[in-house]
């Protein structure tokens, strides 16, 4: 179709599509297309990125673009001391109302791989108790690496709690902000430190929560 000139109209065109945009420069699936009355699409690498419409804009998607939960499927027990949970035993949130944005989190050996770079917050809660004695301190931590964990690690976050006897529960929670740059690279793990012989629960709950909040 050509492109109409009017002095009275203005200029019109094709009306385009998201992976073939109306209005573009040097990259041909990036752009503006006008997909029906009313409406305006804007689009980036063939994806819709936001739309307007006379029911005012949507679709954008510059924010939050992924969101994954994790738990510790079943109970996992410790020594006195530090050690990395790097039992097998981890399992996606799965309970009937668990909502996602995006690509998952994927674990091997208790490591875990971002989808895509990005800039990261993680948000991890345990629980647990006393297999025997009392624990004067009861911790957990986030460790990152920018090299799969061969020679790097930063201890990025971490809390600690007590517990007084082996029936009394422990509670710990950390946040930490991460900026992954490469994926087969920049990694995360958890690492325990506790005073005596310990378990923390498996179950809904029990682990970390994974939210991109934008580019790195």
């Amino acid at each position: 179709m050509a492109l109409n000139i009017n002095g009275t109209t203005g200029i019109s065109g094709v009306d385009g599509s998201v992976s073939a945009p109306a209005v573009t420069g040097t990259d041909s699936n990036t752009g503006i297309t006008f997909p029906s009355a009313d409406t305006i699409k804007f689009s980036t690498g063939g994806v819709e990125r936001m739309a307007i419409s006379n029911s005012g804009v949507s679709g954008i998607t510059g924010g939050i673009t992924m969101l994954d939960q994790w738990t510790l499927s079943s109970n996992y027990n410790v020594n006195g001391g530090e050690s990395n949970l790097t039992a097998n035993n981890w399992s996606r949130t799965s309970h009937a109302l668990f909502g996602s944005i995006g690509s998952a989190m994927t674990v091997s050996s208790g490591v875990f791989t971002f989808p895509t770079t990005g800039i990261y917050v993680i948000i991890a809660a345990f629980t647990g108790k006393p297999q025997s004695s009392a624990s004067t301190y009861v911790g957990m931590k986030i460790q990152g690496t920018s090299d799969s964990f061969s020679s790097s690690d930063v201890f990025m976050a971490s809390n600690y709690d007590s517990c007084s006897s082996s029936s009394e529960y422990a509670h710990v929670s950390a946040v930490a902000v991460f900026d992954c740059t490469n994926t087969s690279t920049h990694k995360i793990r958890f690492r325990t430190e506790v005073q005596n012989a310990f378990q923390w629960s498996g179950g809904q709950g029990r682990g970390p929560t994974f939210i991109r909040v934008g580019d790195t």
